[in-house]
């Protein structure tokens, strides 16, 4: 795999498309496919706590981040695993839901086993 994580403008692009994630806001790339476990999980949500209510982090992984979509829930952001050309890695737009549901395109896959067991920041 890459270290790159694909064509930035047509990652968001796709994200822009496919998902209601804000567009006004500032969009934040996070590249954890080379973290080992669970340090992708832990970075990722150091950097939502981070964001601005327009902002969204995209993170590029190599597995869809199953034990990552609960804490997001719990945490209040939407979040849409998107399919994209542009990268060869598992891409995730996750933004502030202000009250929304968090919904996922895709909850299976391969997840991280030790992330479960990271306790919340």
């Amino acid at each position: 795999m890459s270290s790159e994580p694909g064509d930035p403008t047509a990652v968001e692009r796709a994200v822009a498309e496919r998902t209601d994630a804000p567009t006004d806001g500032e969009t934040v790339s996070l590249d954890v496919r080379n973290l080992g476990p669970p340090k992708p999980l832990r970075e990722t949500l150091e950097r939502v706590e981070a964001l601005g209510d327009d902002d969204v982090l995209i993170q590029y992984n190599d597995r869809t981040p199953q034990f990552l979509f609960p804490r997001l829930d719990d945490r209040g952001y939407a979040y849409a695993t998107v399919e994209t050309d542009a990268t060869d890695a598992v891409v995730t737009a996750i933004w502030p839901a202000d009250g929304e549901t968090a919904v996922s395109d895709e909850r299976t896959g391969e997840g991280e086993p030790t992330a479960g067991d990271v306790p919340a920041t």
